[in-house]
């Protein structure tokens, strides 16, 4: 991974780079506000998964420096271009504070979020084309995620197999020193 960047510049919002967009890909703008998200945040303390958007396959979608989501959301996703994937720590200041968010967060939680932009857009208006425009731009946000999900479940089985590789190797090698290590002592 990379290394960490405090955005926040008091330590309430570090962002890790876990996979760098395109050199040309585009970034949020005050013409691209609205921004379509893929992400999983767990809690820092115990590492619970309280919230994820890849087990139905959905995009969540906000417009940058409105309010409608976390601080930590509005800083970091400014400085991130799309297909880049991002580690973001939101100390509570920056997330839900003294309140949390009951049941899943409780009051003055650390949050870790793993969120890929998948786009930004301007925010609607009524020349933003038609209603199957946006249903076409659904779908290959749809098809580009299934691929992303399908490549890291292809990896997930790599890492498993060579992982089961490894222990047998050392299964067999542990097994080889037993077998040798019987008959070398003395005959009574």
């Amino acid at each position: 991974m990379s290394e960490e960047i405090d955005l926040a510049g008091d330590g309430g919002v570090i962002k890790t780079i876990v996979r760098h967009a395109k050199a040309d890909a585009d970034a949020p703008t005050t013409d691209n506000p609205v921004v379509d998200v893929h992400y999983e945040g767990v809690l820092a303390e115990t590492g619970e998964v309280f919230d994820t958007t890849h087990e139905d396959n959905t995009v969540f979608s906000f417009e940058i420096g409105k309010g409608s989501v976390i601080k930590s959301w509005d800083i970091a996703l400014r400085t991130m271009k799309v297909g880049e994937i991002a580690k973001i720590t939101c100390k509570p200041e920056y997330a839900y504070g003294s309140a949390g968010s009951p049941p899943d967060i409780p009051p003055e939680a650390t949050l870790i979020f793993e969120v890929e932009l998948v786009a930004c857009r301007p925010r609607k208006s009524s020349n933003l084309g038609s209603a199957s425009e946006e249903r076409a731009r659904l779908e290959e946000l749809k098809k580009q995620r299934e691929i992303a999900a399908a490549t890291k479940e292809e990896e997930k089985k790599k890492r498993e197999e060579a992982k089961a590789a490894a222990a047998a190797r050392i299964q067999a090698k542990l097994g080889s020193k037993k077998v040798q290590g019987k008959g070398k002592g003395k005959a009574k």
